[in-house]
């Protein structure tokens, strides 16, 4: 089950050599007929002279910027955004989950031959609702689609939970994490990688996704490696209404602190987003 996945990441390994480096990042380096190239094949629209107009800064400001950080205090407000999506993605449980659906149907009282198929429909479920998720990331914007999965998330995790308490044995497990991988897939499976993309200003894009990136997946170790731990103590009704609870507080990011980052050139981020003290 391991080893079979070695596949699947040579074939990324070989792709990888072919996607190009983006246009603002060419451009930043000077070598513009490059980034005129890659800007025709991802948008025959675009115009290059609208993007040298958008990216363009003075000497002195480019001077400045190579000493910067995104530890610094005016970059603290996006630097908080990348650490709290990364952060409640993890909380919901949604790599626990995958890690160990297996035996979470099997604790829900399933045999261990449905358990493996009901393993099978969570990995389609994923595929679809996150292709569906990729489509109207730039139709609905990011918060709409976070909204749509910190309800769904909120609703499938309560429901889990209680399944649990009350022992509830058959297919209601099953079910409720179907619409859980849903929720997830359709909100923060597409939302995560854009907006942690969006939020940083060009010359620190790349620091900030690898914090981001970083965050998400040293959280992706530590929050799985102790569900067999949890299970055997606290028990499943209990971490389920954990990751319940953690949504509830993602919801309230969304509203309360996630700007909407659709049909906004980096640029114009950064004049909202950054502030400049």
């Amino acid at each position: 089950m391991i080893g079979i996945m070695a596949f699947p990441a040579f074939f990324y390994t070989i792709i990888v050599f072919t996607i190009p480096e983006s246009p603002r990042w060419l451009l930043s380096r000077g070598r513009i007929s490059e980034a005129e190239s890659v800007l025709k094949k991802i948008d025959s629209d675009a115009k290059m002279e609208d993007l040298i107009h958008e990216m363009h800064f003075s000497e002195s400001e480019k001077v400045e910027e190579k000493k910067e950080t995104i530890f610094l205090k005016k970059y603290r407000f996006p630097l908080m955004l990348a650490f709290l999506i990364a952060l409640f993605n993890q909380f919901s449980g949604i790599n626990a989950f995958l890690y160990y659906a297996p035996r979470i149907f099997a604790e829900a009282g399933l045999e261990e031959s449905a358990a493996l198929m009901s393993s099978v429909g969570i990995g389609i479920t994923n595929l679809v609702f996150t292709l569906i998720g990729v489509f109207l990331i730039d139709v609905l914007g990011r918060k709409v689609l976070m909204y749509i999965g910190s309800i769904g998330y909120i609703i499938s995790l309560g429901l889990v939970s209680i399944a649990f308490f009350l022992k509830w044995q058959g297919i209601q497990v099953p079910l409720f994490l179907f619409l859980f991988i849903a929720s997830h897939a359709i909100g923060q499976g597409a939302v995560i990688w854009v907006f942690i993309s969006e939020i940083f200003p060009n010359h620190l894009r790349a620091s900030g996704q690898a914090f981001g990136s970083s965050t998400h997946w040293v959280l992706a170790a530590i929050i799985p490696s102790m569900i067999p731990f949890l299970f055997s103590t606290i028990g499943a009704g209990v971490v389920f209404l954990i990751f319940t609870i953690m949504m509830v507080f993602q919801l309230l990011f969304v509203i309360f602190m996630m700007p909407e980052t659709k049909g906004k050139s980096l640029e114009e981020l950064q004049s909202t987003i950054f502030k400049q003290e």
